[in-house]
């Protein structure tokens, strides 16, 4: 009965120093990759006083890299990239309808440890540049700066995190651009 005890009180032993080595190792620098997918609508000015409506999503990724502060229990932090919002089409009224969308962003990021996994909210802003095309030609381009704000979750694996986010994109001149990815992070 006592070496179940002692094995017992080692097996929590070794599971408390995991969990506040996984918690030690989220404070500094990362780099981060991200895969997903980006949702776009918008509507299309028709020519005469009306509109097409674009409901369409593609395939999108994303590089970033960021510092976290790690206190106890709220982690701070920041974090920048680059990402392609994917290029959807669609063939409204005759006519295919493309959108290339790439970015880059910058965030305030705030979270909560709760063991190995980490729950964070974010909020920044997003410089992106959009092409459009019909038909497959060039039908001109726009961009702007907008604000961007996010919910996700990772699992700590030491200096490794697993990552999955859902960031919405609050651009004026579209009815809604959200992206949903899953990535890794490694913390230096």
């Amino acid at each position: 009965m006592q070496s179940l005890r002692r094995g017992l009180a080692a097996s929590a032993l070794a599971a408390a120093l995991l969990v506040s080595g996984t918690a030690m190792a989220d404070s500094g620098f990362y780099l981060g990759g991200s895969v997903g997918n980006t949702a776009l609508e918008v509507n299309i000015d028709d020519g005469v006083g009306g509109f097409l409506p674009f409901d369409e999503s593609d395939f999108s990724w994303k590089l970033y890299g960021g510092y976290n502060f790690d206190l106890p229990v709220l982690n701070l932090g920041v974090e920048g990239g680059y990402r392609s919002l994917g290029g959807p089409s669609a063939t409204i009224a005759a006519e295919t309808f493309g959108i290339d969308i790439t970015a880059w962003d910058v965030f305030g990021v705030a979270g909560f440890d709760l063991g190995p996994v980490t729950l964070f909210g974010k909020l920044g802003m997003i410089s992106w540049d959009a092409d459009f095309t019909v038909d497959g030609f060039d039908a001109g381009s726009d961009d702007s700066q907008d604000t961007a704000y996010g919910l996700g979750a990772s699992f700590n694996l030491g200096s490794f995190q697993l990552r999955a986010e859902y960031e919405m994109f609050d651009v004026s001149t579209v009815e809604d651009l959200y992206m949903l990815s899953a990535g890794f992070v490694y913390t230096f």
